[in-house]
């Protein structure tokens, strides 16, 4: 009896869209940044205070990933830019080609950014590729600092760690930054690690530029 790898017909339904997506970006010479967290950790936070603050630099577009509702994407228009939401209904990661009809959505070549904020998960959303330059990995020290230990892939995989929170009261938590910055290293050597607070914004403008570097780097 024969049977069929369903998984992996999927996973390659997927990357060939990831392709299509990864192609069309470079030839509109758009950077696009993969946000991966677990819910919570300040993903739409960061990308709407980015937007307000880089306003008149850098032109950002947003594909917002969520279970269900648009909050998030109607808090990324209030904040100053085109967003397009995706609403997995209980899927935990966005797919390629839920990004590439995204992407048709958007005023694509009137942006120079875009951001995909994925489902939250540490998990599902790093196993499939959307098309992206990069990935980013945000992680709020009120998560703990046990999280490179208990998810090696994505941050192994991924171009940029953004510690959020950092505002947060140090007798208050427990969370040794020096430590989940050597141990992201241990996995990546060449991570970009800007620990921040999008509430305060602290730390962000080491954040702006290098969002704005790597976006010059591809004009």
């Amino acid at each position: 009896m024969s049977k069929v790898d369903i998984g992996k017909k999927i996973l390659t339904a997927n990357e060939q869209y990831a392709l299509a997506n990864s192609r069309l970006l470079a030839e509109q010479k758009k950077l696009c940044l993969n946000f991966i967290s677990s819910p919570g950790s300040g993903k739409t936070t960061i990308l709407a205070k980015t937007i307000r603050d880089l306003a008149g630099k850098i032109r950002i577009g947003v594909i917002e990933g969520d279970i269900q509702t648009d909050i998030d994407a109607q808090r990324i228009m209030a904040s100053g830019a085109p967003a397009v939401q995706i609403n997995t209904n209980g899927a935990c990661h966005l797919s390629a080609s839920q990004v590439s009809s995204a992407l048709e959505s958007l005023p694509l070549r009137n942006l120079d950014l875009i951001f995909i904020e994925n489902v939250g998960n540490l998990v599902c959303p790093t196993a499939f590729e959307l098309g992206e330059s990069f990935k980013v990995v945000v992680l709020s020290v009120a998560e703990g600092d046990d999280k490179p230990a208990k998810y090696p892939a994505i941050f192994a995989k991924s171009r940029v760690l953004l510690i959020n929170k950092i505002d947060l009261p140090a007798s208050q938590i427990d969370f040794d930054i020096e430590k989940v910055k050597a141990e992201t290293r241990k996995l990546n050597h060449g991570i970009e690690i800007f620990p921040i607070s999008a509430r305060t914004g602290e730390g962000m403008n080491e954040w702006y530029e290098w969002l704005l570097n790597t976006a010059k780097q591809l004009v």
